[in-house]
C-alpha cells in the first residue's frame, strides 16, 4: 500500500465518464416487431374484400370510392415503395408490416409494394400476390389499395393510401 496515493480533487472519488442512454428505444421496437408479427396471418380470407372486376382494389369501410377512383389515376404521388422479390414470406409478412408502420409514422400517405407477377416461380404463378394483398386489408395503417397502372408495375405491385399519421 507504499504506492497508494489519494485522489486528486475535494471529494475523494473516483469519476467515471457518463454514457448517455440510446436514443433508440429497443424495448419499443422489440415490442412493436411482436405486435406487427401477431397482426397478420396467412390464414385471412380476404376474397370477400376485395373488389376484383378488371382491377383489382380495396377501400376500407367509410372511405369513398371517390378515393379509389384518384389512387388509381395516381392523383397522389408514391412517396416510398417495398421491393419483396426474393424474400421467403414469413421475411415479406415482417417487411410489409414494418414498412407500412414507419411509412405512417413518417407521414407518407401513398406508396408501392412490389410483390411480383409470379413469372421467375415454378409455376409461373404467383407466391406472395395473394398473401400480401390479405397482409394489407388487415393492417389498421391501410385505407385502400389498387392494382398500379402498367407503366408502375400493373398486377406485382399494388398502391397503397395510408391512414395520415397522428392519433386513431
Amino acid at each position: 500500500m507504499d504506492d497508494l496515493r489519494p485522489l486528486p480533487g475535494k471529494h475523494q472519488r473516483a469519476e467515471h465518464p457518463r454514457t448517455p442512454p440510446s436514443s433508440v428505444l429497443v424495448q419499443s421496437l422489440l415490442d412493436d416487431k411482436d405486435v406487427l408479427r401477431a397482426s397478420m396471418s396467412d390464414e385471412f380470407d380476404v376474397e370477400n374484400l376485395l373488389d376484383t372486376d378488371d382491377i383489382l382494389s380495396y377501400c376500407r369501410e367509410g372511405i369513398g370510392a371517390d378515393v379509389l377512383c384518384k389512387l388509381r389515376r395516381g392523383n397522389w404521388v408514391v412517396q416510398a415503395e417495398l421491393d419483396l422479390h426474393g424474400l421467403r414470406s414469413d421475411e415479406a409478412r415482417e417487411a410489409v408490416a414494418l414498412f407500412l408502420r414507419n411509412g405512417v409514422r413518417a407521414g407518407r400517405r401513398c406508396v408501392r409494394v412490389i410483390h411480383g407477377k409470379g413469372l421467375g416461380s415454378p409455376d409461373k404463378t404467383p407466391v406472395l400476390k395473394n398473401k400480401v394483398h390479405a397482409w394489407l386489408v388487415q393492417c389498421e395503417e391501410v385505407l385502400a389499395f389498387v392494382q398500379a397502372p402498367p407503366t408502375q408495375g400493373s398486377a406485382g405491385a399494388p398502391l397503397v393510401l395510408l391512414r395520415p399519421a397522428g392519433p386513431r
